[in-house]
């Protein structure tokens, strides 16, 4: 599956991305507003790790975000399970070279489309640190709204931040776009 920006390409993560993979990935600015399980610093053998296991989806969740013929960052979805289900987180990242240029925004509105329309998930969400003020920009631009703060609910990099958790239902959608 293919999902094409105004000037960028949203695709199948490739092994042949793996060197811009592990250079642009090896950032302590994006590890900063990650999950921990994304390494820092992030090393080829981390690179050859994640496409694997990207490749592994049986249905596409993940997508590479490719600028100009290069590998430029991820976008994707985590289903959730249980009473969950239905719902999916939404996390992406961009390479900083790539920055500035509204990339972010109309992948995050591309994937929403995806999730909602192909996928049909019920709600995206995404937890946003405190001082990732450009995340909050990106979702807001696309729909999301800040649903809460959830105070000291996030240890990243030995401090304790809050977490401003966006979503979007697909009710919500439907009426962004019918409008």
């Amino acid at each position: 599956m293919k999902l094409h920006g105004s000037h960028f390409l949203l695709r199948q993560l490739r092994p042949s991305d793996r060197d811009e993979l592990a250079v642009l990935a090896d950032n302590r600015t994006i590890w900063r507003n990650l999950r921990d399980i994304f390494p820092h610093p992030y090393s080829i053998e981390d690179a050859d790790f994640y496409i694997s296991l990207i490749l592994q989806e049986e249905t596409q969740y993940s997508f590479a975000i490719e600028v100009n013929g290069r590998f430029a960052g991820m976008i994707g979805l985590v289903p959730l399970t249980d009473v969950y289900r239905g719902t999916a987180d939404i996390g992406y990242w961009l390479g900083e070279p790539y920055w500035g240029q509204g990339i972010m925004t109309e992948a995050v509105s591309l994937v929403t489309r995806y999730a909602f329309e192909v996928l049909d998930f019920k709600r995206l969400h995404a937890g946003i640190f405190d001082y990732n003020k450009g995340s909050m920009r990106v979702l807001s631009k696309c729909g999301f709204q800040k649903e809460c703060i959830c105070k000291d609910a996030i240890t990243k990099d030995g401090q304790l931040w809050d977490e401003h958790r966006y979503a979007l239902t697909q009710k919500e959608y439907g009426l962004i776009i019918n409008h």
